[in-house]
C-alpha cells in the first residue's frame, strides 16, 4: 500500500460475527441463561485486531437489512436464498455491536443499506480527504472499492491484497468487479448472472470490452471472438441484456450511503457504555475482562 496521511480500518463486522457463531461451542451462557458463543468469538477477534493494528481510525460496519435492504426492492429474490439468522443469533449481534462501541469504536449501521454499502461509502468519503482505507474482510464483492492506496486483508488467514491482487483473483480490476459478477453471478448472494457464462468467460469478456455497457453494445462482436462458445454467448447476452444491467444494481456496492465522512468521526473514543457491566452480564472471565479494558485503554 501506498503512501497515505492516515489509514482507517473498516471491518465487515457481520462476517466475524458468523464466523464465530460457527466456531464457537456453544458452551458460553449469559447472566439470563441466554448463549452468547458468537459474542465471545467475536469479542476475541475484535481484540486481537486492535492489539495487532494499533488502529486510531475504525470502524465495524453490520448488516441490519437482511429483508430490507434497496435491492431486495429491486430484485425480491436477492438473498431470498439465505435463512434469516435464528432468534438467539439476532440477541448475539446486538451484543457485539454493544461490545464494540464499549471498545470505543464506531458502529455502521442502516436498514437500508448493507455493510459493503456502509464501509464503501465511508471508504469514498474518506478517500476524498486523502485516506487510505483497510477493509477487513475475506469478501470478494469488496474488491471493487480498492484504489491505489487501499487493501484487503483477510484476517483469519492473515493475507493482505491490493488492486493487483483483485485482478490475480479474479482476472478482472477494481473497476470491471461488479460488471464482472453482473455477468458470472455470485450464489451467495442469490443472483444468477447471464445463463452460460462462467467466471473465465465473464473475465475474457471484460478484458476485451472493458465495461458491461461496451459489451452489450458490441455485442454483435462476441460471436467473432476466440472464446468457447462465441455464437452462443452473443445470443445469451442480446436475450438476456437487461437482466444482466439489473444483476449490476445489485452488485455495485452503494457509495451514497448515510456514514461519517470525516476520519475524526471514526477515531476510537473513550466508549459507550459500561464495559465492566457488560462483561457481568455475558459472564465473561477474568483474562478476557482484563484484555478488554487494556484494549479499551490503548494498551
Amino acid at each position: 500500500m501506498g503512501p497515505a496521511a492516515e489509514t482507517v480500518h473498516l471491518i465487515d463486522g457481520s462476517l466475524y460475527v458468523f464466523r464465530a457463531w460457527h466456531s464457537m461451542p456453544d458452551a458460553f451462557h449469559d447472566a439470563d441463561g441466554h448463549p452468547v458463543n458468537a459474542v465471545h468469538g467475536f469479542a476475541r477477534f475484535l481484540c486481537e485486531l486492535l492489539e495487532k493494528t494499533r488502529a486510531e481510525h475504525v470502524a465495524v460496519a453490520f448488516d441490519a437489512s437482511l429483508t430490507s435492504s434497496f435491492r431486495n426492492a429491486i430484485y425480491p429474490a436477492y438473498k431470498a436464498n439465505r435463512e434469516l439468522p435464528p432468534l438467539e443469533l439476532e440477541r448475539q449481534f446486538v451484543l457485539c455491536r454493544s461490545i464494540t462501541e464499549a471498545l470505543g469504536v464506531s458502529v455502521l449501521i442502516d436498514h437500508s443499506y448493507e455493510a459493503d454499502d456502509l464501509i464503501g461509502s465511508a471508504l469514498w468519503s474518506l478517500r476524498g480527504h486523502g485516506l487510505a482505507s483497510v477493509i477487513v474482510s475475506a469478501d470478494k464483492d469488496f474488491g471493487q472499492l480498492l484504489g491505489e492506496h487501499d487493501e484487503q486483508w483477510d484476517f483469519a488467514r492473515n493475507h493482505r491484497w491490493g488492486p493487483a491482487g483483485v485482478h490475480e483473483k479474479l482476472g478482472v480490476h477494481p473497476h470491471q468487479v461488479a460488471d464482472y459478477l453482473a455477468l458470472c453471478g455470485d450464489a451467495v448472494d442469490n443472483i444468477p448472472g447471464v445463463p452460460g457464462i462462467g467466471a473465465k468467460t465473464a473475465a475474457s469478456l471484460l478484458a476485451h470490452f472493458g465495461s458491461l455497457d461496451v459489451l452489450l453494445e458490441r455485442v454483435e462482436e462476441v460471436a467473432f471472438l476466440r472464446i468457447r462458445g462465441a455464437a452462443a454467448c452473443a445470443a445469451r447476452l442480446r436475450e438476456h441484456a437487461e437482466l444482466a444491467l439489473l444483476y449490476r444494481r445489485l452488485t455495485r456496492i452503494a457509495l451514497d450511503a448515510p456514514v461519517a465522512s470525516t476520519a475524526d468521526a471514526l477515531r476510537r473514543g473513550t466508549g459507550k457504555g459500561d464495559l465492566d457491566a457488560l462483561c457481568e452480564q455475558l459472564r465473561f472471565g477474568p483474562l478476557t475482562r482484563s484484555r478488554l479494558r487494556a484494549v479499551l485503554a490503548g494498551g
